[in-house]
């Protein structure tokens, strides 16, 4: 799991919307993260089969992006991936305040899947 926050660095359109490719950076880093605790290796990512995105991102948004193998092959390993908005700004209030969600917003959903060459795989073998 990761855990951060958008900044207006993130933002890309009017109205500090975040572009959604900014969730695919994040699902990368959690693939990677996957990948290791599998293999013991960063693996490759091979493609994208399904990507929804389901709510707008802010800056000052708090995203949390998840992931699991859900298939592991030879060197092939499908995952299927989440982003949650979990703490959103409070601008009507004040420039710092901010609200726990008390049911995270789903906004982003995807699958792909990745590869860790036969050659680079270090563990469960």
């Amino acid at each position: 799991m990761i855990r951060l926050r958008m900044s207006t660095h993130d933002a890309h359109y009017g109205g500090n919307l975040v572009n959604g490719a900014r969730m695919l950076d994040l699902f990368g880093d959690v693939a990677t993260e996957l990948l290791i605790m599998q293999d013991g290796d960063e693996g490759l990512f091979r493609a994208y089969d399904n990507v929804e995105f389901l709510a707008p991102v802010y800056a000052g948004d708090f995203i949390e992006a998840v992931g699991e193998i859900t298939e592991v092959g030879n060197s092939s390993r499908k995952m299927v991936f989440e982003a949650r908005k979990v703490i959103a700004p409070r601008p009507d209030i004040s420039d710092s305040a901010a609200d726990v969600l008390e049911e995270p917003i789903v906004v982003c959903r995807a699958s792909g899947t990745c590869v860790t060459p036969k050659k680079c795989q270090r563990k469960n073998n």
